[in-house]
């Protein structure tokens, strides 16, 4: 167990072949206008992704169990936006810190600005919710019921449960002389219940957290009705307080500051020190109480006194507190209403021939591969390499990234495996990835056990870059076999999440990858790369220097990019500086988004749209037209909005890093400089088709409002692209045939 080296001896990853190019240059100074803002706030761009989420929800468009499960995922994004983003401005107001935003914005103001953003997205989710969803389910056989409603047989039947399943596990805690105020967990649903002594007519508060194991909601006999779960408890109270008079019962919920907090230049062992910063974690300190609409004054005060909160930091809400229980309706066995089942196909490429399995080694030798998740399968790509690889007699060595990782790895029970039969397997698994510090502390030790070198990163960065080299002994020698991605090597999200790999066996990557491994596992002052960027040191001044070369072009000059996040600064003013000389620039960013878009004398040739639909869209691509004289029409037959289809040529980047300072300068990002023709085309073809829908994209305008773009054509990318892998994977089994 070690860490290497920190930042200041990081490669910078300038390109070879570009070395006797132009001179690398910062982003060049943009005159102000007065009254023109140059950013938006990022903190505002979060919330007004989350607010697109929000309007799957109640979209006509989406089956009715799958605008539950919208609803759900846009309030797991809200607390993850209060445990982090909000805690950090938090922080920054502990310490002192009153500095203001890119944009301008002190940290009061933004904090200000977030709670009015907020409640507003509140009441409209408690809308969509009580006026729309749930008497659409009561339509279509699903009923969401009061605990009043029941009948005599229903409240007998939920008496047992709760007898049975949860007075059990039920842990009622007071608070008086002799009771401290309990601890609340982050994210816990809680009840808070006033209760009174009849004797001696005394008053005491207790808190009954609901176990998390419990269901959220608690179905009914007739397999129709669910009531909520606290209801049910609610209803119940005399048997967890016998004796008392019980005055008040209400559900509540606590947000907790979830940062990962390290001071790693003093932590001898990394391991050792997350661990202890994970438990220190679960104290982490308060940052918003939510509560229902009807909460007692007296207790909801009480409450944010006991938690260190402000009246600022109390949010009421109308319907459900854990919307997160929506979850367990979309797991109901209603077909009718969720989309329609998508299984990922096997690349065409990698099809069995004649029920004998692929030789995917020989596939990739013969020419690259690229792999299109979650439309083509992860498992019979990405992990089948790293499994063929695993159990290859003449397979030396395996190095891999491991930034988040399944519950069931199959790529880390293949690593494993492989260390099992002898080979060399070295393994860097990033401890400080937010929300699975645990379970990849819990992959290294397994990784450990069996003799893998498991190494946990680099002082002072995270590694999240997504890569892996395979060393393989051939008849003509070593031969090296690579994997770079965009996606983590994750089962579970790759059948959700967009992502691209490429599999290769270019000699030039294979050398790259050989290189950053030596960095990341041992001491190096690598600098040069042959395809490959590397952050912290290079990615941003490689990206603003080929911005800069598109500017020479002038109108002739054309970028188009796909990512998630678009916030740093230099980038962004390079990117402006593109737009005033000429250069036509289309932006496809699924969250955050700092850059303003079509403002007259700052971006007026900057399109930005964003798409947000079924899968999470997650690829990163890079492409810098180079001059590349403009053609007509589009590769996918649907026709892009304006302007006209992608150049023939030019070049084309993809990889893990975001345009973000923490992606620029605090983590190991791989970009790959894409060679393949083949794969070329199939990157233009995604990004066109991503610029020709108008199902589920949205466009950012000059005043930065995001609308929704006018369904015209009704051109959905992400229906486009399943059409497209099934059409690729019957051409390959009919090639084999």
């Amino acid at each position: 167990m070690r860490m290497s080296q920190g930042p200041a001896t990081v490669a910078t990853g300038a390109s070879r072949d570009d070395a006797a190019g132009p001179a690398l240059v910062a982003a060049p100074d943009l005159p102000e206008r007065a009254g023109v803002r140059r950013y938006i706030n990022r903190e505002l761009s979060v919330l007004e992704f989350n607010r697109r989420v929000l309007a799957l929800a109640e979209s006509p468009a989406q089956p009715l169990l799958e605008r539950a499960k919208f609803l759900a995922i846009f309030s797991s994004n809200l607390d993850e936006f209060f445990q982090v983003r909000v805690a950090g401005l938090k922080d920054q107001m502990a310490a002192g810190l009153s500095g203001t935003a890119p944009e301008g914005s002190p940290v009061s103001d933004q904090l200000r600005a977030i709670r009015g953003e907020v409640e507003k997205m509140l009441v409209r989710r408690s809308e969509i919710y009580s006026t729309s969803l749930v008497p659409e389910l009561a339509a279509a056989g699903i009923r969401l019921v009061p605990w009043g409603s029941l009948g005599k047989a229903d409240v007998a039947y939920a008496e047992s449960l709760f007898e049975s399943q949860m007075f059990p596990v039920l842990t009622p805690l007071a608070v008086d002389p002799g009771h401290p105020f309990p601890y609340i967990s982050n994210l816990s649903l809680n009840l808070a219940v006033m209760v009174r002594d009849p004797r001696r007519g005394e008053r005491r508060f207790a808190r009954i957290k609901i176990p998390p194991l419990l269901p959220g909601v608690v179905g009914l006999p007739d397999g129709e009705r669910f009531v909520a779960i606290e209801e049910v408890i609610g209803a119940f109270l005399p048997e967890l307080f016998p004796g008392m008079e019980i005055e008040s019962c209400h559900a509540f919920r606590v947000i907790r500051n979830a940062d990962l907090t390290l001071a790693e230049e003093e932590a001898d062992d990394l391991l050792e020190a997350v661990e202890m910063e994970l438990r220190r974690r679960r104290f982490g300190r308060a940052v918003c109480l939510e509560v229902d609409s009807s909460f007692d004054p007296e207790v909801r005060d009480l409450l944010a006194r006991e938690l260190d909160l402000h009246a600022e930091d109390v949010y009421q809400t109308e319907g459900l507190l854990d919307y997160g229980r929506l979850w367990a309706l979309h797991d109901l066995d209603r077909p009718d209403l969720k989309d329609e089942p998508f299984s990922p196909v096997t690349p065409a490429r990698l099809l069995p021939v004649d029920s004998e399995p692929p030789d995917i080694f020989a596939a990739i030798a013969s020419d690259d591969i690229v792999v299109h998740h979650p439309y083509e399968s992860f498992a019979t790509s990405t992990e089948a390499f790293i499994q063929s690889a695993a159990d290859d007699p003449n397979v030396l060595a395996i190095k891999q990234t491991l930034y988040r990782t399944s519950g069931d790895s199959p790529v880390v029970t293949a690593l494993i495996r492989a260390a099992e039969k002898g080979k060399q397997v070295a393994a860097l698994v990033e401890l400080k990835a937010r929300g699975d510090e645990a379970a990849n502390i819990g992959w290294a030790k397994a990784l450990e056990q069996v003799g893998v070198h498991v190494v946990y990163g680099l002082i002072g960065l995270k590694t999240h870059a997504k890569v892996a080299l395979v060393v393989r002994e051939e008849p003509g020698g070593i031969r090296r076999y690579c994997h770079i991605g965009t996606g983590n090597y994750n089962s579970s999200t790759a059948r959700l999440y967009e992502d691209i790999g490429i599999l290769t066996a270019s000699p030039a990557l294979g050398e790259d990858l050989t290189d950053l491994f030596n960095f990341l596992t041992g001491y190096s002052r690598q600098e040069t790369y042959r395809q490959l960027i590397v952050a912290p040191l290079a990615v941003r001044s490689r990206i603003v220097e080929l911005i800069g070369r598109e500017s020479s072009h002038g109108s002739a000059g054309r970028i188009v990019w796909k990512l998630n996040n678009l916030v740093d600064a230099q980038v962004i003013d390079a990117l402006y500086s593109a737009s005033r000389a000429g250069v036509q620039i289309d932006l496809v960013v699924r969250a955050m988004c700092s850059l303003r878009a079509g403002v007259r004398g700052l971006s007026e040739n900057i399109r930005v749209r964003s798409l947000v639909g079924r899968y999470l869209e997650h690829s990163r691509i890079f492409y810098f037209g180079e001059g590349s004289p403009a053609v007509g029409g589009s590769s996918n037959g649907a026709g892009p909005t304006a302007p006209a289809a992608l150049p023939l040529g030019g070049r084309y980047l993809i990889g893990s890093a975001d345009m973000m300072e923490r992606n620029l300068d605090r983590r190991v990002e791989a970009l790959v400089d894409v060679a393949s023709p083949e794969i070329q085309a199939r990157l233009r073809e995604i990004l066109e088709t991503e610029l020709a829908d108008d199902e589920l994209a949205w466009e950012l305008g000059p005043d930065d409002n995001w609308r929704k773009v006018p369904v015209i054509k009704h051109f959905n990318a992400q229906r486009h692209f399943q059409q497209l892998a099934v059409a690729r994977a019957k051409r390959g089994t009919q090639s084999k045939l």
